[in-house]
């Protein structure tokens, strides 16, 4: 018995009514003028003017993925959070991204890597937006988007210029640390899968009894750390352009779900003021001899989002999401961020942009927030304002106060910025390339920065930046300007 041909679904206007054509356009009779009362004719043309929101000025170009975090140790005498408890399993979604391309640019130029995660847990969105490197160019917020332009479009012709990064390099001494990191074989990962995360800044740890860590989160690929090369990510730039946001989509897709070992590094609250250098200096790396990673949990990425604009593009980051359990250090450039993200996200998708599907908590909300573009989900608090007689919600001092900030003997702020012993700026760049890169590695390192270089950089800024590595290394530098001179 023939089966009844399945009823396809009708098309209908964002409002759900019924479309009467998907091909033609009501006119006056078959080859008129167009009518003005072809209202859906003109929801198209509109919707389509519009179904693009601003990129984001930095990690434009990702990619991301859905999954879960489960915790595989016992942190519970570092914090309370309440995602890093025996047993806890949190849903969770990460995006990785290159840093200065745009949205149309090549997954495999030479670039840090964004790895911002977000989890959803009892309390609350915590957000996690480090790289996958440890450190980063600046130590300071003054001088973040200066350091951005230096590695965007030049304003005069729109055209990349390695010198202009360069010149911003050469005259920011404290760079030298990240510039190596870039300039070695982890400056290209393979693929997203075969690179790790770090938080890069310090956080600050609460435990259940009020006492307080400073940690520094380490998240390491189970799948193994590789790279390509400069020859193979050139090629690539031209035949494949998108081979990471493809090979994560396709990996999760055929059911070889990624994952990674989260690991910190914990400090006692007490040790930070006197520690041979500035802890929340963002340049510097805390050496493991002194404090060993400690195993946390593991996520795995398991769900690829149905739609890559609601669930990836319009995902909103912010390290001001800290959860009961976790809250900031004074690291300079992690407290200019606690400002930067969310009003990002503001401009860019909206004021209620919380209200979105991946960056809905899936904890309740009990916010005095209210009205504003695109708001959909009332405040439910009885009054619209705090305090008030009617049922509204009370902030728990008693039980959250303890982690708003932080208390020492003085104020740590000043602390942390006083000069410590080991507070220069080529000491890590140099133990690195001595101690840490192999002689394959450092001549791989010492091709790149040639590249570069030979790539449109121009004396004075040469010179400066030959000198530049000689700081980080004088036997490295002299081989660079070795293969620059010709000599």
């Amino acid at each position: 018995m023939a089966q009844a041909p399945q009823q396809v679904p009708y098309t209908t206007t964002n409002s759900g009514i019924p479309v009467e054509s998907d091909e033609h356009s009501l006119t006056v009779g078959s080859d008129g003028p167009i009518l003005l009362q072809d209202h859906y004719l003109i929801e198209k043309m509109a919707q389509f003017n519009r179904e693009r929101v601003p990129e984001r000025v930095v990690h434009a170009k990702g990619s991301g993925a859905y999954g879960i975090f489960e915790v595989t140790n016992d942190v519970s005498q570092f914090t309370k959070a309440d995602l890093f408890q025996p047993g806890k399993r949190t849903e969770m979604l990460a995006r990785f991204s290159t840093v200065a391309g745009e949205q149309g640019s090549p997954d495999t130029w030479r670039d840090p890597r964004g790895f911002a995660l977000k989890f959803y847990t009892e309390y609350g969105n915590y957000d996690m937006v480090g790289n996958n490197t440890p450190i980063f160019f600046i130590r300071d917020p003054q001088k973040f988007q200066d350091f951005i332009r230096s590695q965007k479009r030049r304003p005069d012709n729109g055209l990349r210029d390695n010198n202009m990064q360069w010149d911003f390099w050469t005259l920011s001494p404290e760079s030298a640390h990240m510039v190596t990191w870039l300039m070695g074989d982890r400056g290209i990962p393979k693929t997203y899968r075969n690179m790790n995360g770090y938080s890069s800044h310090a956080y600050m740890w609460v435990n259940g009894g009020g006492e307080k860590f400073w940690v520094k989160y380490h998240i390491k690929t189970d799948q193994g750390i590789d790279f390509l090369t400069q020859e193979e990510a050139d090629r690539l730039a031209g035949e494949e352009p998108d081979v990471h946001r493809r090979d994560l989509f396709q990996a999760i897709e055929r059911g070889d779900h990624p994952s990674w070992t989260v690991r910190v590094q914990v400090m006692p609250f007490d040790d930070a003021p006197d520690y041979r250098f500035n802890p929340f200096d963002l340049t510097k790396v805390w050496p493991h001899g002194d404090y060993p990673l400690i195993e946390v949990g593991r996520m795995t990425l398991n769900k690829n989002p149905e739609n890559y604009f609601v669930h990836i593009e319009q995902a909103a980051f912010e390290p001001s999401n800290m959860v009961p359990g976790i809250g900031p250090s004074p690291d300079k450039m992690l407290l200019g961020r606690l400002f930067s993200y969310p009003d990002t996200h503001r401009y860019r998708i909206g004021p209620n942009y919380t209200q979105l599907p991946p960056n809905r908590p899936h904890s309740q909300v009990r916010s005095y927030a209210k009205d504003g573009p695109m708001r959909y989900e009332p405040a439910r608090t009885g009054a619209p304002y705090a305090p008030n007689s009617y049922g509204g919600p009370d902030a728990d001092t008693d039980r959250f106060g303890d982690i708003a900030g932080w208390q020492t003997a003085g104020e740590m702020v000043r602390e942390a910025t006083r000069l410590h012993s080991e507070d220069d700026d080529f000491g890590q760049a140099g133990t690195m390339v001595r101690q840490v890169l192999d002689d394959a590695a450092r001549d791989r390192l010492v091709s790149n920065i040639t590249g570069h270089l030979k790539n449109g950089v121009s004396r004075p800024v040469l010179d400066r930046a030959l000198q530049y590595w000689r700081n980080v290394d004088k036997k490295l530098g002299d081989r660079i300007a070795h293969n620059i001179n010709g000599g």
